[in-house]
């Protein structure tokens, strides 16, 4: 079993385990744990954050490869499916196409696989997913989304200090990843990967302690989902 095997069956087993506890004790069922997206320059250090905040609130960093080897495996799809309730469930096809329909993209099969597990998983909650235009997907009420920056300069110093290549080739790295990324959510989404109106929170990570900001993050991730659960009752 591969890593990545093992960080997918680890999570699926949660959920399956949270699902059947909530079927015994046939209670009304909770709110899952809020769903967090990180979208991230690279050299920022998003990802170095995100495992900081997952290892905080005892959730599961997925990272790119992880959503990608999910989204090809038919088994593994069904058991995150079978996780969800039944009545999301039956809205989960709809929801899916509304998101594509009318796009002309290539990788259809993938990308309606990516949606189907994305909104999935907002509904079990107690994970961070990475990238995969995650908070598109979702929208603004399904998760709390977060967009890690830093100034060029910075992120080439990172590049340098923290994944041990030359100025060079970090200069080539953060110049393909933000013409990919940008490319990506343009093409999928018709947006700006950079318009912070997709986000709940913006990090400039320049002279931040990335420590100091998973506390700071927990505490917005809190604020925002107890406004929802109160907007959600005042409208009962």
């Amino acid at each position: 079993m591969t890593s990545i095997d093992a960080i997918i069956n680890r999570q699926l087993l949660k959920w399956e385990l949270q699902r059947r506890k909530e079927q015994e004790v046939a209670a009304a069922r909770p709110l899952p744990p809020p769903i967090v997206t990180i979208s991230r320059q690279s050299g920022s250090r998003g990802s170095y954050f995100a495992s900081r905040l997952a290892k905080k609130m005892d959730y599961q960093r997925l990272h790119r490869e992880v959503i990608d080897t999910i989204c090809e495996s038919a088994g593994y799809r069904k058991r995150i499916i079978e996780s969800i309730d039944e009545r999301f469930r039956g809205e989960l096809a709809l929801m899916v196409e509304s998101i594509f329909t009318g796009k002309a993209v290539d990788h259809r099969d993938y990308l309606m696989h990516l949606g189907q597990i994305v909104l999935s998983m907002s509904r079990l909650g107690g994970v961070i997913l990475m990238g995969r235009g995650g908070n598109f997907i979702l929208g603004p009420k399904r998760g709390f989304h977060i967009r890690f920056i830093a100034p060029v300069g910075r992120r080439i110093q990172n590049l340098i200090t923290y994944k041990n290549v030359d100025e060079k080739e970090a200069v080539s790295i953060i110049s393909e990843s933000d013409a990919s990324r940008r490319e990506f959510i343009k093409k999928l989404f018709n947006a700006d990967i950079d318009n912070p109106c997709h986000y709940d929170l913006v990090v400039n990570a320049e002279y931040m302690d990335v420590e100091e900001l998973v506390n700071v993050v927990m505490t917005a991730i809190k604020a925002k989902f107890d406004k929802l659960t109160y907007l959600d009752h005042d409208h009962v």
